[in-house]
């Protein structure tokens, strides 16, 4: 469709009244229902880019408090199993429990990174190969 420069504004496509001109009202209609429309993506696309709030600190004391917990219970079973098997009413309960609980204070440790992990590997001074001493 080629432009006609005697027209006074865009024509709007699917319209009875293709090719006649476009009144100042409708243009700014037409122009208010844009900026409305392109407001409300705005609006929707900052909602979707909003920082979310930053959980992982509650993620990582949630693991500890777990690992801890969960250390001092297996402790608990082990020593009161044992202590069914063998006879040995309080004494490996009271024993595996304290092993527990030291093994979930190790682990929280390790968790927050106080301490190394032993599997881990330890960084060591770097010496080529074949650096030997010679002597003379």
């Amino acid at each position: 469709m080629p432009d006609n420069p005697d027209k006074s504004g865009p024509a709007r496509v699917g319209d009875p009244n293709i090719g006649k001109p476009i009144s100042e009202d409708e243009l700014a209609s037409i122009s208010r229902s844009l900026e409305q429309r392109l407001d409300r993506k705005l609006e929707l696309r900052e909602a979707q880019e909003r920082p979310r709030p930053d959980n992982t600190g509650m993620a990582a004391a949630l693991r500890m408090s777990t690992d801890f917990v969960a250390a001092i219970l297996v402790g608990a079973a082990i020593g009161f199993g044992i202590d069914k098997l063998v006879g040995t009413a309080p004494w490996g309960m009271i024993f595996f429990l304290m092993l527990g609980f030291c093994a979930g204070v190790l682990n929280v440790l390790r968790t927050a990174g106080r301490i190394s992990d032993p599997h881990g590997k330890k960084p060591g001074p770097a010496v080529p190969a074949g650096d030997d001493e010679d002597e003379d």
